[in-house]
């Protein structure tokens, strides 16, 4: 209901309005009482608050110890773990044996270093903490517990008392963690059409002509490996992949071995296993065979790559494993590194000679063979007295950067083959003149250099070399890291079309079909007129100078079999012609 409008509101009484001073008064009293109270409150209030802060933050006995050492756990930092150890415990276990019996334990569990995650640490009394411990292991899923540390007083510093049970999650002191596992059926390895390479237990194979000279050999786990083959989960008397395609591929053909983790007598998790897979590789059967035969017996190494994939499709011999000088096949990084400088260029000329001086010392060519001209014909002449000091005035580093992009002084990515090397540091003139050169500390595998020539024919990307079809299948031609300018490379392609249709390396040339190549002829011993004394290398690919990058390359190398062009170019030849068979 509304108030009735125009109603006058009736008088309060005296009394009320004398009722209203007094409590008026009153409450004026305890406003005044209660502001005074309020800064003592507010002290008071603080002071709470601060010791609580004060207390948090000081923590109890050996808490900040725990908390580095767990923070350092999940990162494997095993020093600043050991920091945190008693001065008695670090007497008693050196670092490295500490941090050996952290590796080995986290193995023995198939766990990576890294694959640790501490979470916080809780005080249990007693200058006990307990930290709960997630481990992701490779075959027996995730195993999740606690570890115990015991903190100690040590000097003015509460530190811990680790013992070797610390190591892994609910190991009780005196325990030790320990595995018991059986290994799968291994798996079959195929060629890229499918024929079987080695298969079942005997590693038979339908096709052993080729078979022979890829599959490679299975043995007891070489102690170079024994860490890295336990962490795997594979038991120390198992054979394993120790050459060839069964040693690049050991992990995908050993599948996941069955069996339990046990904490002392108690299992504490387990694994199912995983039968070993079918591994397609890139393995051509006739380019196999076109390799085994440009061996011939002979030492050294062949391989053939599609430059478009990096698809190894054949290799005979040493041909991952072997260094040896590269002799002028090396001039293919000296001139690329040159060109992208801008010490040398298609227009430039050099003198006809048959020697060149270096730091008092002199280069001659081969044979004492007069040449110069144009880069170009000093590049199908294989002119030592041009590429030398075309090295010196490039310089030591300069000449090392080309080479290592083009992979030199890295990990090869073909499991157990030999890293092709550069010496970081090449001293005067005659000995970076001598690299020029493919001479001096320069050594390469014949895998390598065949990389190189891909790395052209590819207009300057780098290819990734792989044995797997379905690394390959997913490979781009696009794809690498641009280790020298397009333009050089497809002047560096037309250099090497001059050396195999006029110069050095004739032997090569296939009718109907350009072939970029480079011949190489190091020498093993100087002065020496005997054959023996050099290696013959040979690199090239094919189809060349087309709009399209070229589909087949190969690198071969010969030890103590005379000159390239005479002896690896032929070889080459008939395995390119084996390549280009399969387009």
């Amino acid at each position: 209901m509304s108030e009735k409008p125009n109603q006058p509101r009736p008088k309060r009484p005296a009394s009320s309005a004398r009722s209203k001073a007094k409590r008026t008064d009153a409450q004026k009293r305890n406003d005044l009482l209660r502001r005074r109270a309020i800064p003592v409150a507010i002290v008071a209030g603080l002071a709470f608050l601060f010791g609580a802060i004060a207390g948090a933050s000081s923590g109890a006995a050996g808490e900040t110890e725990v908390r580095a050492y767990a923070q350092a756990w999940s990162k494997a930092d095993w020093a600043t773990m050991y920091a945190q150890l008693t001065t008695q415990t670090q007497k008693s276990t050196p670092l490295l044996d500490f941090a050996q019996s952290n590796r080995t334990t986290l193995a023995t569990a198939t766990a990576a270093e890294r694959s640790v995650q501490a979470g916080e640490p809780q005080d249990s009394g007693d200058g006990r903490w307990k930290v709960p411990i997630t481990v992701r292991t490779r075959i027996f899923g995730t195993v999740r517990g606690n570890v115990t540390l015991q903190t100690v007083e040590d000097g003015d510093r509460t530190r811990i008392a680790w013992i070797p049970s610390n190591a892994f999650p609910d190991l009780k002191p005196g325990q030790q963690l320990t595995r018991n596992t059986t290994m799968p059926a291994r798996g079959a390895l195929l060629t890229k059409d499918g024929q079987v390479l080695a298969e079942g237990a005997a590693r038979t194979s339908a096709a052993p002509a080729i078979s022979s000279e890829v599959v490679g050999q299975m043995g007891p786990i070489p102690t170079e490996r024994a860490l890295e083959i336990n962490a795997l989960g594979i038991p120390p008397d198992a054979p394993v992949g120790i050459s060839g395609l069964e040693l690049i591929f050991q992990p995908q053909l050993a599948g996941l071995p069955s069996g339990t983790l046990s904490a002392g007598n108690r299992v504490i998790a387990r694994s199912a296993g995983t039968p070993g897979a079918k591994v397609r590789t890139t393995i051509v059967p006739s380019v196999e065979q076109a390799a085994i035969n440009a061996m011939s017996g002979r030492q050294g190494g062949v391989v053939a790559l599609n430059p478009r994939t990096g698809a190894i499709e054949g290799f005979a011999g040493q041909a991952f494993s072997l260094l040896q000088p590269p002799g002028s096949t090396f001039k293919l990084v000296t001139t690329a590194g040159a060109l992208d400088a801008g010490v040398a260029s298609t227009k430039s000329t050099y003198p006809f000679m048959s020697g060149i001086e270096l730091s008092g010392f002199r280069l001659s060519n081969a044979g004492g063979e007069v040449c110069g001209g144009t880069l170009a014909e000093a590049f199908a002449e294989s002119c030592n007295s041009v590429f030398a000091p075309l090295g010196a005035k490039l310089g030591s580093t300069k000449l090392v950067a080309a080479a290592q992009r083009f992979g030199f002084n890295r990990p090869s990515p073909i499991p157990g083959a030999a890293q092709s090397t550069i010496p970081l540091e090449l001293g005067d003139d005659l000995n970076v003149g001598s690299s020029a050169i493919g001479q001096g500390q320069v050594q390469a595998s014949a895998l390598q250099m065949a990389l190189v020539a891909a790395t052209v024919a590819r207009r300057g990307r780098l290819v990734t070399p792989t044995l797997s079809q379905a690394t390959a299948d997913k490979t781009k031609s696009s794809s690498g890291a641009q280790v020298m300018k397009n333009t050089t490379a497809r002047t560096l392609e037309q250099f090497m079309i001059g050396v195999v249709s006029g110069g050095t390396g004739t032997a090569a040339a296939i009718p109907g079909i350009t072939v970029a190549g480079k011949t190489g002829t190091a020498e093993l011993r100087s002065p020496s007129e005997n054959p023996e004394d050099t290696d013959a290398w040979f690199v090239a690919f094919a189809p060349a100078g087309k709009a399209k990058i070229a589909t087949s390359a190969v690198g071969v190398m010969f030890v103590g079999a005379g000159a390239g062009g005479e002896t690896a170019a032929p070889a080459a030849q008939g395995v390119l012609s084996a390549m280009l068979a399969q387009r």
